[in-house]
């Protein structure tokens, strides 16, 4: 019985680790790099009526060329709290508005912008980082408290915690890859 409870946090901890890591890449995914794509709006919310409400909820995000990006609310009335969520955010794009669509033209990014890119990007690893190793934390204690309660043995806690710090390891080597990744895509020239 003891086996199954170390094999059920184990892969409660698995699972929770995967879906931390698939978070951080869809937070990469909202990371400008130098063409256009609607995940860049991702991140941004809009006070809508007193509420903050994600900008893909309000409004049809496209991007008709490598450069530009579409924003058409559904709402008419929404635009100008729209466009003060894009300039409020850190997504260094002007808004430009016509009264029916905004308009982002994406410019190439300076050297200085990819600079501060990665920087942001590092920023988003290191939480990763911090949310798998919490994880981990979370279950060591777990299986403390099973070997306390005499629940399960110093063996049988030891081998789960070597077991752990492998499954903890190989999730934040994955986040390292993805970090890699996207700092070479943001440096591309």
């Amino acid at each position: 019985m003891t086996t199954d409870m170390i094999d059920e946090l184990l892969g409660d901890a698995r699972e929770r680790m995967t879906k931390s890591v698939e978070a951080i890449r869809s937070e990469f995914g909202s990371v400008r790099t130098g063409r256009a794509s609607p995940a860049l709006l991702d991140r941004i919310n809009v006070d809508y009526y007193g509420t903050s409400t994600p900008l893909k909820q309000l409004a049809t995000i496209s991007a008709p060329e490598a450069r530009l990006l579409t924003i058409q609310p559904y709402d008419k009335t929404s635009i100008k709290a729209i466009e003060r969520a894009i300039l409020e955010s850190d997504v260094g794009l002007t808004p430009n508005n016509d009264g029916n669509l905004i308009r982002l033209g994406v410019p190439e990014l300076t050297e200085e912008r990819r600079k501060q890119l990665v920087r942001v990007v590092r920023h988003i690893a290191e939480e990763g980082r911090v949310a798998i190793r919490n994880i981990r934390r979370d279950v060591m204690h777990d299986l403390r408290e099973l070997k306390e309660a005499g629940e399960a043995g110093s063996d049988d806690e030891h081998r789960a915690e070597v077991e752990l710090q492998k499954v903890t390891d190989g999730r934040i080597a994955e986040l390292d890859e993805l970090l890699k990744h996207k700092e070479a895509e943001i440096l591309e020239v």
